[in-house]
């Protein structure tokens, strides 16, 4: 195992700094539009209908964000699951209240998907008898984290967490803000900068102008 190979970094090297961000708004925008939309319903069914909501507009959301990055956004179709590729990654979304995640493993699709992440389980938890190779799939969530009161911050997400799955989607290989997350790249580049060395022409120094300095 190389290592810098890690989950994190894979993360970071596969999905560009920029669709992290352009996710982060998508998201913003679509519960917004959700919350709007609802207001007027009876306040008896109203957390339901705000649910529905937010499925649809953030998979609109999303979809037009993976259109705009050229994730190749798979087709909006009914309730299913909206997909996108960059890198390696599969990226796929859903809605979770903020501290109980039940709802990831309800979809057979999404059971479906988290088998690809045998391949990068290594990394977390190594096996005698499958030793870690750079995979060449995988999948992670943007999970919208809300709040189970319609009463706290019923227009956004609380957070928006990256999850990384096991195969069996029991349980998160790697999970962590957004709002974390971005500043890996920040201090990727810190690093590259430092391991940066200047380099001075071959012929610097020899060239002499005409009062005699060097230029």
């Amino acid at each position: 195992m190389r290592q810098h190979d890690s989950i994190p970094e894979l993360l970071r090297v596969n999905i560009a700094r920029e669709l992290i961000l352009a996710v982060e708004d998508a998201f913003a925008v679509g519960a917004r539009r959700a919350y709007s939309a609802a207001q007027g319903m009876d306040e008896g069914h109203l957390p339901h209908v705000v649910g529905q909501l937010r499925h649809f507009h953030l998979n609109e959301t999303f979809h037009q964000t993976l259109s705009t990055n050229h994730a190749s956004p798979s087709p909006i179709k009914g309730s299913g699951i909206i997909t996108g590729r960059a890198g390696i990654f599969t990226l796929a979304r859903f809605n979770s209240r903020d501290t109980l995640w039940n709802s990831a493993r309800r979809s057979q699709t999404r059971r479906q998907m988290a088998l690809a992440n045998r391949a990068i389980e290594p990394l977390v938890q190594p096996e005698l008898f499958f030793p870690y190779t750079p995979p060449t799939g995988a999948v992670v969530f943007f999970v919208a984290c809300f709040a189970g009161s319609l009463s706290i911050q019923p227009d956004s997400p609380v957070s928006i967490q990256l999850a990384v799955p096991d195969r069996h989607l029991q349980k998160w290989l790697f999970r962590e803000s957004l709002e974390t997350f971005i500043q890996r790249y920040d201090v990727s580049s810190a690093m590259q900068d430092d391991f940066a060395r200047p380099k001075l022409k071959k012929n610097f120094g020899k060239q002499i102008d005409k009062d005699g300095t060097t230029s």
